[in-house]
């Protein structure tokens, strides 16, 4: 414990240059709670320790403005005591201070009213294999980041542009353990370049993340706003109603995003899924299937959910038809199947949820969807989403950073920025085509597999202010 705080005392606040702890003195951190928790009125005992080591490089009018980091790393303690649980959280490495944390833990837990379904903690399991630490990304500078930024300040200022946006990275781990002998652990790099360019009321943007810095290029990403944002000027207003679309895939994940709850079988139970009555029906078109897959290469997080089960690969939605939902070992138990590794620490009030969708894809793509509609619009992404009726799954939100106009298969002009009130259901039912399944990333859903989407009929309310 003492080597293990004089390490984290001991780190940069550079993210590139900062060293995580090795996976041996995060389970002394474990085994070091557990020991202290033997002497307690506690029956059972689960640590979860996590860190992070994060940069960020923030950008605007065509300059670096800030530049942060953090090396953080916390230890949750859930204790159980006379069929209750509850969970106390603390930054210090301590003994005194982890003791103190066990016993906020078991005093908060001896407030609650008794939970019948409360299980015993889950023992020894096993996990795959999945790795997804990058050393390119945990040793990207300060300096890195600005080189990049640096250059696509630079093509703003070429085009007359002005450029904002963010460019970080970073590398964290969890550790899992309890007082049954589960032991588990995780740890990633990840990496973000997110760019908007602008010229007057004309901008657009473009965003990209991954574990591997190398998977993506900041310049092509300024490139690509910077020619939109030009394409962008002199937009045309047209009238509301259904049009022909085609979605990239940011603004297709932030829309399908808002499905992910409704696979939970808590959810069902609960009332408050759109699937309910409606699981082995043909709900979706026969060209939509999606998939929870925590080892698709394209994901990320830990092959582990919040009580240390695995994460299974569960097929949500065959050709259109919801198949299966994802289980909590609370849920599975009353709905007598087996749990499938989706369920948050203990305790909370939501169950379970699949948090590494997969979209099967197509392969049309976004150039083939455009020659192909004789008139349409191709949108670059969306914004301020809410849910207008959960059931049907009706959503409105916003257009924004480039809307275009398909005419006789090519884009013609910028348009105006619409409201839409569109059920996913029904659009899901309307994909005429879909490009290949990338990883994507939005600013209203996390991140998933998902591809660009060609959908008829998608409802266009009014036209916005801006």
């Amino acid at each position: 414990m003492k080597a293990a705080a004089k390490k984290k005392k001991a780190s940069g606040t550079n993210a590139g240059a900062a060293e995580l702890l090795h996976e041996r003195e995060l389970r002394g951190i474990v085994d070091t709670v557990l020991r202290l928790a033997k002497s307690t009125e506690a029956e059972e005992t689960e640590v979860h320790v996590d860190e992070v080591a994060d940069a960020l490089t923030r950008f605007a009018n065509n300059g670096i403005h800030q530049n942060v980091a953090e090396h953080g790393l916390t230890i949750s303690v859930r204790t159980v005591v006379d069929g209750r649980t509850a969970r106390a959280t603390t930054n210090r490495l301590d003994e005194d201070s982890i003791r103190s944390t066990i016993e906020t833990s078991l005093s908060l837990a001896r407030s609650q009213p008794k939970n019948p379904r409360l299980l015993p903690m889950p023992g020894k399991q096993r996990y795959r294999d999945v790795r997804r630490f990058i050393g390119r990304t945990a040793a990207l500078t300060a300096e890195d980041r600005a080189r990049a930024v640096r250059r696509a300040c630079d093509l703003a200022v070429k085009k007359g542009q002005v450029a904002a946006g963010i460019f970080s990275s970073g590398q964290g781990q969890t550790a899992l353990g309890n007082s049954r002998g589960l032991f588990a652990a995780y740890r990633e790099t990840r990496s973000q370049f997110s760019i908007t360019m602008q010229k007057d009321s004309a901008a657009s943007w473009a965003k990209a993340n991954s574990a591997d810095v190398r998977a993506f290029d900041p310049q092509r990403l300024a490139v690509r706003a910077s020619e939109k944002a030009h394409r962008a000027v002199n937009a045309r207003e047209l009238a509301p109603g259904r049009y022909m679309v085609i979605l990239e895939p940011a603004a297709a994940l932030d829309l399908v995003g808002f499905l992910f709850y409704d696979f939970a079988a808590t959810a069902l139970e609960d009332k408050r899924s759109c699937l309910n009555e409606r699981m082995g029906k043909q709900l979706f078109g026969k060209n939509i299937s999606i998939t929870d897959d925590v080892s698709h290469p394209l994901q990320q997080g830990a092959p582990f959910d919040g009580e240390g089960l695995p994460r299974q690969r569960v097929l949500l939605v065959d050709r259109g038809i919801p198949r299966n939902l994802v289980y909590s070992r609370v849920a599975a138990k009353a709905a007598r199947k087996e749990p499938t590794g989706h369920g948050f620490a203990l305790p909370n009030e939501y169950g379970e949820a699949p948090m590494n969708l997969v979209f099967a894809g197509g392969d049309s793509s976004v150039d083939k969807m455009i020659a192909s509609t004789e008139r349409g619009l191709l949108v670059t992404r969306l914004w301020y989403i809410r849910e207008v009726d959960p059931y049907e799954k009706v959503m409105t939100g916003m257009t924004r950073d480039g809307l275009f106009l398909i005419e006789n298969g090519r884009l013609t002009t910028a348009v105006r920025n619409f409201r839409f009130n569109q059920s996913l259901i029904e659009m899901l039912k309307n994909v005429e085509s879909l490009g290949p399944a990338v990883r994507a990333t939005g600013e209203e859903a996390f991140e998933m597999v998902v591809p660009a989407m060609k959908i008829r009929d998608f409802h266009f309310s009014e036209v916005t202010k801006f």
